[in-house]
């Protein structure tokens, strides 16, 4: 990222000068509808003659304008921001200790979070930082894995499958990637696969699957026995969960679409239901930045009704004796109490069910909150209930 800073002394040279044209071009282009990360791989995609590590400059110096966009002189010129927010960058990796509590709280985030949630300043310099690179081995082979691809250490005692991976190879043309050794996931999103316990034989159903990334955990867990169906309202989330299932040698899954209405995909009975719900992502944004300035209260309001309506419409699914779990990737208010306290009113058949935090076993209970200051991964909350037969 360096070498990008110095674009703006003199001497510099023709590449340095197009890398920072690239990280302009997508800021320019990014906003709501056009997310940065999305944007981004586009014109990675577009530029001819880049290296991995110009790739990888680009990417952080984008990220970096994001992260510290609270920080930036708006009227400036872009690539002074630009320059601004990469000289924040380094000097928070080298001396975060001259950021202020105070400043990190009012900068960080939006002013409105401060009226969904109380924005701790442990959690306001976490979003400060890098995010760490999470896989999940194979069940058992995760030191196996870790030597394999190397610069790697490995989660023993907390998630034994998690791998977190240091180094700057792409992890997507590794043959240990190509043959389905690992899935790219986060540690917390792990987290929720193993507080669902399912087991081998038994009938799940990923209601709000996506691509797939807790299916094929489920599915690791249950050892491909029983069933699983997968259900997300947009069909190319499924297209890709096939591929990734593939690749993952994962075929105890069927798919189908729902849009979170009362009609639902099949009429079996569950075991277990997973509701990991569209929300408004704010344990993500360590990882997405731009999503901070994106994301407004109204979003939260209507999530809100989606998740009311999605954990409403999945209960008749719920066979007797079996369980419910919600989970979100945020942390406001609204989205998490609020949703679970009117929940419980609305469906006094469906008990609150314990849960034991992976990551701290003397933690049992039965809303979880995982924050990425305590754990390394995005910020998740879990509830759980089970049907009284």
């Amino acid at each position: 990222m360096n070498r990008i800073a110095e674009d703006v002394k003199p001497g510099i040279d023709d590449m340095q000068t197009r890398l920072i044209e690239i990280v302009a071009r997508v800021i320019g282009k990014s906003d709501r509808e056009h997310p940065a990360d999305a944007v981004l791989r586009e014109e990675l995609k577009r530029a001819a003659g880049l290296s991995r590590a110009d790739g990888r400059e680009i990417s952080r110096a984008v990220f970096a304008f994001y992260r510290w966009r609270g920080w930036l002189n708006q009227p400036e010129p872009v690539v002074d921001r630009i320059i601004k927010a990469i000289e924040l960058n380094e000097r928070f990796k080298e001396r975060s200790n001259t950021f202020t509590d105070e400043e990190l709280v009012a900068k960080t985030v939006p002013d409105w979070v401060n009226e969904q949630m109380e924005v701790l300043p442990v959690w306001a310099r976490s979003l400060q930082t890098e995010p760490q690179i999470w896989l999940r081995a194979r069940h058992g082979r995760a030191k196996i894995l870790a030597e394999e691809l190397g610069k790697c250490w490995v989660g023993d005692g907390i998630l034994d499958d998690a791998i977190c991976y240091e180094g700057s190879e792409d992890l997507f043309r590794t043959a240990e990637f190509h043959h389905g050794e690992f899935q790219l996931q986060d540690i917390s999103s792990q987290a929720v696969g193993l507080l669902c316990k399912p087991q081998p034989g038994e009938t799940w159903w990923d209601a709000c699957a996506g691509e797939g990334g807790k299916l094929l955990h489920l599915s690791d867990l249950m050892q491909n026995k029983g069933l699983i169906w997968a259900s997300d309202r947009i069909e190319w989330r499924l297209k890709k969960l096939k591929q990734r299932a593939a690749r993952a040698k994962v075929f105890n899954y069927r798919v189908a679409l729902w849009n979170g209405g009362e009609k639902l995909p099949t009429k079996t009975k569950f075991d277990g239901v997973l509701v990991d719900s569209p929300c408004t992502g704010l344990g993500t944004w360590q990882r997405n930045p731009h999503a901070r300035w994106t994301i407004t209260p109204d979003d939260v309001r209507d999530l809100m009704d989606v998740q009311k309506r999605l954990l409403e419409n999945a209960v008749p699914a719920v066979k007797p004796g079996g369980k419910l779990i919600y989970s979100v990737c945020t942390m406001t208010v609204a989205e998490t109490n609020e949703v679970v306290a009117a929940f419980g009113k609305q469906f006094p058949q469906l008990k609150p069910l314990a849960l034991t935090n992976p990551f701290n076993p003397k933690e049992t209970a039965d809303q979880l909150w995982f924050w990425p200051h305590e754990v390394g991964g995005n910020g998740m909350f879990v509830a759980a209930w089970k049907k009284i037969e």
